[in-house]
């Protein structure tokens, strides 16, 4: 790199390097540093040299094929060189010296001005249209902060419903690009849907999230590559029906059934223990099978778990918490202190579970699930009169009030627990 003054004024003289001599027909580049002081055309240099790196970067993503990625690379060259990207005819209603300003910035070569920098600057690169399947394949990266400290089963669980969401939309509608989706498409999608859930004895839930899904990645794509799109997502829903609720296993099931001498002995030692666990504790299965060593302490004063974003997001942040153990699920951590690596991030803990208790005549009633444990300790906390605040800190849920100081101690909230143990 060699800096040379012409005239009164300094500039950097360079080769082009020879993975740009597809797009930068110059053999040696002369960029102006614009000053006629030595160190600080010293200084302006490098990020002079940069910026012309840059823009031939983005003209080499611009040399493909693939419309999609040579209007991105004209929004960068725009960018690089120090403009906004706009569309050709919002670029003609700009003011009089801002016009000219971006004409002048377009370089000529050999008498001609360079096409890829004129598609960037003066907004001739056409914008591609983007199709529903191709918007879900742009929402893993553009919703990527969503998924951020899932873990592998959680990214699944994450990734499957708006997966068939827009599987749904194009066997329906067809793979049509975002700008082209009109009312009637959506409303012959809820028109699916309605005989759908007549057909397969579906809850409206199943349509509205199905519609929820599919709304979510269209009007990520259309924010976040700045599409400008009035997309028709509104009044689609399905009214809701009364909400299906599991049942909670009644005291006497649990200490009859489930905790009988042997009722649970067919079940492997980690589900097992899981199970046994949920039951003074009321976690959510998938908070049970994730906890680790570290989080199992048995041997402090007041034994606990301790419920963490570890290796996986939580539900909320009011599933942070830390309960003390009791009863059958103290004795259950015991037998498992090192956690459930069986189950850490495998879905199928609640099939097996509910496969073995229904097998077994140990589901209170066709509607009970493994789940019910947890309506069942809520219901329990709620017969002892434990407090509101505590009842929630302890379940992982939101106060309906502004949270204050930092709640019950551990040996407090232990003795909460251990009037209802069983």
């Amino acid at each position: 790199m060699s800096i040379v003054r012409r005239a009164s004024t300094f500039h950097l003289r360079k080769r082009v390097p020879l993975r740009y001599r597809r797009v930068e027909p110059r053999v040696t580049v002369w960029i102006s540093l614009h000053t006629d002081s030595a160190s600080v055309a010293n200084q302006k240099a490098p990020v002079a040299w940069q910026h012309m790196i840059e823009a031939w970067e983005a003209k080499l993503a611009g040399d493909t094929g693939d419309a999609e990625k040579r209007f991105e690379a004209a929004r960068e060259l725009a960018a690089a060189r120090g403009y906004r990207y706009l569309p050709a005819p919002q670029v003609a209603s700009l003011p009089r010296e801002e016009l000219l300003a971006r004409i002048e910035a377009v370089p000529v070569r050999n008498d001609a001005p360079d096409k890829r920098e004129a598609a960037a600057i003066l907004g001739g690169a056409s914008e591609p249209k983007i199709t529903v399947s191709r918007a879900l394949e742009l929402y893993w990266t553009l919703a990527a902060d969503r998924a951020r400290g899932k873990s592998e089963d959680q990214m699944r669980r994450w990734k499957n419903p708006r997966k068939k969401a827009v599987a749904n939309f194009v066997a329906v509608v067809g793979d049509k690009a975002l700008a082209d989706i009109s009312g009637e498409d959506m409303l012959d999608f809820r028109q699916w849907w309605l005989e759908k859930m007549e057909s397969d004895d579906l809850t409206p839930n199943s349509a509205n999230k199905d519609l929820i899904h599919l709304g979510d990645v269209m009007k990520t794509i259309n924010k976040m590559k700045r599409l400008g799109l009035v997309l028709p997502l509104t009044d689609l829903s399905f009214k809701e029906g009364e909400k299906r609720t599991r049942p909670p296993f009644s005291v006497k099931w649990i200490k009859d059934k489930l905790l009988a001498p042997g009722a649970l002995a067919g079940l492997n030692t980690e589900a097992r223990c899981i199970v046994l666990g949920m039951v003074n504790t009321g976690y959510r299965p998938s908070e049970g099978a994730a906890l680790t060593a570290d989080q199992i302490r048995l041997d402090q004063k007041v034994p606990h778990i301790s419920i963490e974003p570890v290796g996986r997001q939580l539900k909320s942040a009011y599933a942070r918490r830390v309960i003390p153990l009791a009863g059958v699920s103290l004795e259950a951590f015991r037998e498992c202190p090192k956690g459930f690596p069986r189950y850490a991030d495998n879905p199928s803990l609640s099939a097996t579970v509910n496969k073995f208790m229904r097998s077994n005549g140990l589901m209170e009633s066709p509607d009970h699930v493994l789940y019910s444990l947890r309506h069942s300790f809520e219901d329990r906390m709620l017969a002892a009169g434990i407090d509101d605040r505590i009842r929630r800190d302890l379940f992982g849920h939101t106060l309906t009030r502004e949270r204050y100081g930092h709640g019950a101690s551990l040996e407090h909230l232990a003795q909460a627990i251990q009037a209802l143990a069983l």
